[in-house]
């Protein structure tokens, strides 16, 4: 049987974390439906896309220092650029003919692609021929909340998955986060949300745990200050501690960051560095300590491989999610929270110290890891198999969506709407 058709729609702009995310919800989705993925920001060099994943590259934007948006292809200007994805956009929908579409984040965020995303979506309302496709819109747990005008953002966001949206899928643990907490809009949102549990490629393979301090700041693109001050740190450390340290700086670091790392990788006894690894999970399941930022996949991979954490949160102005999601780990005791503004050699080699040296009891409600020479280290479980349930999710949506009468516009409300 021929498998209904997806359309899934994902734009990264700083980091890569929004398409790594939606990466592994599509691997789930490729049992059950034909992906078709339009991604809009540069790929990252080496990463895969997962068998099965049709691929539409449109030309890559992004962001420059300034939050301004950037064509990421010298052959575009901005305007070129963003002439050409509307077009390709559309000539993808109307190939395609989806019964799915899915949008990654927006109407929550990705205001500044809106000019490309609302003629998507007011395709998919178009009437013609076939049945209107189930509009979905994929998110995160924990939303930026610092906006200048944040009610004015909320509200329109709202009014917004009102007129165009079937169903919320929020990518989290309802334990954890919900919308509500970092979404507050005085218009009622009357779009039906789903929690999916968290979205992980996978289970973390077995690995004994050594020495080593492995530092890590997902794509890399954001992570210079963190590479100084862990750089400076194991300068501190390695005078009375014999430890190791790790870095990944990610394929997005810049050419200076890197360099310097890369000679001290050369003069600096026991610090190494590496650009990617294929499995972060993999390589923090092996560590005694992990030492990240805080974006969703890195706090997942902490969190799947058990390990011991010191997480130092991205938080330019206006931009609060990772800081919330730190402070929340921090509460269950999964990591250390080390604020961005008290970052430096000394105080990211005292709490390295502080962590290595800690000593965390058991509880009925956690799970221990057993191979941790140095600490015992305990992380309470969370909901990790969000991206099946979303299949679920989606299939049940879709089938809902088919039976309703093709007279009542209005989408099935399957779950409670979001208060």
């Amino acid at each position: 049987m021929r498998k209904p058709r997806l359309l899934f729609y994902c734009q990264h702009a700083i980091g890569m974390g929004h398409l790594t995310r939606a990466f592994a919800l599509s691997r789930s989705l490729c049992e059950a439906f034909h992906v078709v993925f339009l991604s809009g920001g540069h790929f990252p060099p080496g990463m895969a896309v997962p068998s099965g994943v049709e691929l539409v590259q449109l030309p890559p934007l992004g962001m420059d220092e300034d939050k301004q948006l950037v064509s990421l292809d010298a052959r575009y200007s901005l305007s070129q650029a963003k002439a050409a994805r509307r077009a390709l956009i559309e000539r993808t929908f109307r190939s395609c003919d989806p019964q799915v579409v899915l949008i990654e984040l927006f109407p929550f965020g990705r205001k500044k692609f809106a000019d490309e995303i609302v003629p998507l979506l007011e395709l998919a309302h178009a009437p013609g021929g076939h049945a209107r496709p189930l509009v979905l819109c994929s998110l995160r747990d924990i939303l930026v909340g610092a906006r200048a005008d944040q009610q004015r953002h909320d509200d329109r966001a709202a009014m917004t998955a009102n007129r165009f949206f079937d169903a919320v899928l929020v990518h989290a643990d309802a334990q954890f986060a919900r919308l509500e907490e970092s979404f507050r809009p005085i218009v009622p949102m009357t779009v039906p949300v789903h929690y999916t549990g968290f979205v992980h490629p996978g289970p973390t393979p077995a690995s004994r745990r050594t020495t080593t301090v492995l530092v890590s700041a997902g794509s890399g693109s954001v992570g210079a200050a963190l590479f100084r001050a862990a750089l400076a740190a194991h300068r501190i450390l390695r005078r009375s501690h014999p430890i190791s340290m790790r870095v990944i700086a990610g394929p997005f670091v810049d050419d200076d960051t890197f360099a310097t790392l890369r000679q001290a990788a050369i003069d600096e006894p026991c610090f190494t560095l590496e650009r990617t690894v294929p499995s972060l999970t993999a390589e923090m399941a092996g560590a005694a300590l992990s030492v990240s930022q805080c974006g969703y996949n890195t706090a997942l991979d902490i969190v799947a491989a058990r390990v011991p954490a010191i997480v130092v949160p991205y938080a330019a102005e206006r931009e609060d999610e990772q800081s919330r999601r730190a402070q929340r780990l921090e509460q269950l005791g999964i990591a250390t929270w080390l604020p961005q503004a008290r970052l430096s050699g000394k105080s990211l080699a005292r709490a390295v110290v502080a962590a290595l040296s800690a000593r965390v009891p058991a509880s009925p409600l956690s799970s221990t890891n057993a191979h941790s020479p140095l600490i015992e280290h305990v992380t309470p479980l969370l909901d990790l198999n969000g991206a099946a349930r979303s299949t679920r999710i989606v299939q049940s949506l879709l089938a809902a969506h088919r039976n309703s009468t093709l007279a009542n516009p209005t989408p099935v409300a399957l779950s409670e709407p979001l208060a």
